[in-house]
């Protein structure tokens, strides 16, 4: 027993001895790290670089108030409030001449204004313009300087190419300072370096694109702007001057976005020569035929109420024709349907002759002149009457006016036709119809549409599809709210709906005396204070809470402005609109959607040829 009271006394005393020898000699040296180890730390990652995609500006993490130095530079550490003792993490962003949209206008701002919001004591942050910050933080990043750069998994093709776009921005940044002006031998060396670099890049938009001395340009360029970072250590100086060449940027990106806007609108309401064309072909050869030859068959169908009947207004017979076709190749009985088609004067002639050389299949085609139509004229229609009216005329073709709208699709031409505004007379137009699918004549169908007839609008007018999933497409987008007629009869936050595919009940129409609605809102609407943009502001009113919504799948909308539709929505739809600017007929469409469209023109007709229409 005594023997075993021993070791254990024994045993304690070796461990009171050891204990201390192993907490503070061996572990504490593992923990330490040299001091040179530490600055070269807090160097790297304190580095700005100016790549947007892996290599954003890493700020140091505040571990002490301690201001570090060694040789000719210094590193002053931020410092948190006395009160707290959290350690937080400063993450900024600084200016990349990069197309990534997601990046956001005010990066410089945030460099600044995170500090101030932190309750941080910033002193001074040396801020080192170096390529090689995320390369050392990171070890995972790749370099630069390979052919290409990934991110993830996806390869970056033009990853050289940003960098050198990068070094320039940073180069001329040194340029403006007053330091960097002090010292003529690298001021001279760096614009050599800047015009090495911009002989390089030429018109490169790929790494393929570049020389095989892009690399040299960009490796020497990196070392004349690690001799900058030296000459100039002051952060606020830098910041400020990236401010100020982001708020150019940006002025200079406004004037370029009025200027495409512009342009697009001009290209939009251009009419091509080929379409120019084809019209004058068409007519000259209409006249040359007999009275019998310019008679449509099956007339006898155009009152029929058992058929499918389509109402169709426009003065484009190639984007007519492509309505008719798509709609009759996707028809299960094409004998069934029958098309309403009124033109203006101008394009009668040149319509019917069309339809005439290229009849759609066993389907009935009616081709009507607006002109004939005696009953719409100024006395019953308010909107002929204004669209008549000088001021009106003023406001869509004088943009120097004082009084005129800055935003040109407010002047686009186009609303000054009375076929965009039929639509609101069609139990005028078809007087012995109970029901009609009207159609834009910028829609390709996809699907057998006859099973609209079926779908019950449990007594509404309307049957449309419903636009609201996007927040710009609600009442308070199209009307004027701060109109007490619009405020008191309409809500702001209700759902809009797409004009271009729409089924009409016009025996409902006809009981409700909708026409009048639409009489009643324009004659209020004179001076265009309730609303400005053409038909869809009082198609909105005239058919409130009167708007049955359809299924999404019947309607998809986006095709003549918006380059991202989903496809699988594209594939599924039974009709498509190349609603906007970009009609797939311009040389402005967007090529990813073009061929929906183009499917159903025969570019080999002779007319088509002659014209020199081509894909």
């Amino acid at each position: 027993m005594m023997v075993k009271l021993r070791n254990l006394v024994l045993f304690f005393m070796v461990l009171t001895v050891a204990a201390p020898i192993f907490l503070y000699t061996d572990p504490a040296a593992s923990f330490k790290t040299p001091f040179s180890a530490k600055r070269d730390f807090l160097e790297d990652v304190t580095a700005l670089t100016f790549n947007s995609d892996e290599n954003r500006l890493n700020l140091l993490p505040r571990e002490s108030p301690a201001v570090v130095k060694g040789g000719e530079e210094e590193v002053v550490v931020y410092t948190v409030d006395k009160n707290s003792r959290r350690q937080d993490q400063l993450s900024a962003r600084v200016l990349s001449a990069t197309d990534d949209d997601s990046q956001p206008d005010n990066s410089i701002k945030q460099v600044t204004d995170s500090a101030s919001d932190s309750g941080i004591n910033r002193e001074r942050i040396h801020v080192q313009l170096s390529q090689q910050t995320s390369e050392k933080v990171d070890d995972h990043e790749p370099s630069a300087f390979g052919a290409n750069k990934e991110k993830g998994n996806i390869l970056m093709p033009d990853a050289q190419v940003r960098h050198l776009k990068d070094q320039l921005i940073r180069a001329k940044v040194y340029l403006s300072l007053p330091s960097a002006k002090a010292n003529p031998h690298f001021v001279r060396e760096l614009r050599l370096r800047i015009k090495e670099v911009q002989r390089a890049l030429a018109d490169a938009s790929k790494d393929s694109d570049l020389p095989k001395t892009a690399i040299e340009k960009l490796k020497a360029m990196e070392q004349t702007l690690a001799k900058g970072k030296q000459i100039q250590d002051d952060c606020s100086t830098v910041v400020k001057k990236l401010r100020a060449m982001l708020h150019s940027a940006e002025e200079q990106l406004r004037v370029h976005k009025k200027q495409t806007m512009f342009l697009t609108q001009l290209t939009a309401k251009t009419i091509p020569k080929g379409l120019h064309c084809l019209p004058l072909r068409l007519t000259t050869d209409y006249y040359a035929l007999n009275s019998s030859q310019q008679q449509f068959p099956n007339q006898e169908k155009l009152e029929d109420n058992q058929l499918y009947h389509y109402a169709l207004f426009s003065d484009n017979v190639l984007a007519t024709s492509v309505v008719v076709n798509s709609t009759i190749t996707n028809a299960k009985h094409p004998s069934k349907h029958v098309f309403h088609i009124v033109t203006d004067r101008l394009n009668y002639a040149a319509m019917r002759m069309w339809f005439l050389d290229n009849p759609p299949g066993k389907a009935t085609i009616q081709v009507q002149n607006v002109e004939e139509f005696t009953w719409l004229n100024s006395s019953y229609s308010p909107v002929l009457k204004q669209l008549s009216s000088r001021s009106m005329i003023d406001y869509y073709f004088r943009a120097h006016h004082t009084n005129s709208d800055t935003n040109l699709k407010f002047r686009n031409p186009k609303y000054l036709s009375i076929l965009n505004h039929l639509r609101f007379y069609l139990p005028e137009i078809f007087p012995k119809l109970s029901k009609v699918l009207f159609l834009d004549d910028d829609i390709v169908v996809q699907k057998d549409l006859s099973g609209l007839w079926s779908v019950d609008l449990k007594g509404n007018v309307n049957g449309a599809v419903e636009t609201c999933g996007e927040s710009f497409h609600r009442f308070d987008r199209y009307l004027n709210f701060s109109n007490p007629l619009i405020s008191k009869n309409f809500d702001p936050r209700a759902c809009g709906w797409a004009y271009g595919m729409n089924v009409f009940d016009l025996d409902e129409w006809k009981r409700q005396n909708i026409t009048e609605v639409y009489h009643r809102w324009q004659d209020l609407n004179q001076d265009r204070e309730l609303w400005k943009l053409g038909t869809l502001p009082p198609g909105l009113i005239t058919f409130w809470r009167q708007t049955y919504p359809l299924e999404r799948k019947w309607h998809i909308l986006g095709l003549g402005y918006n380059p991202s539709v989903n496809q699988r929505d594209i594939e599924r739809a039974a009709v498509i609109h190349y609603n906007g600017n970009l009609k797939p007929w311009l040389e402005i469409g967007i090529p990813r959607y073009r061929g929906f469209w183009s499917k159903h023109v025969d570019y080999e007709h002779v007319y088509l040829r002659e014209c020199n229409i081509n894909p």
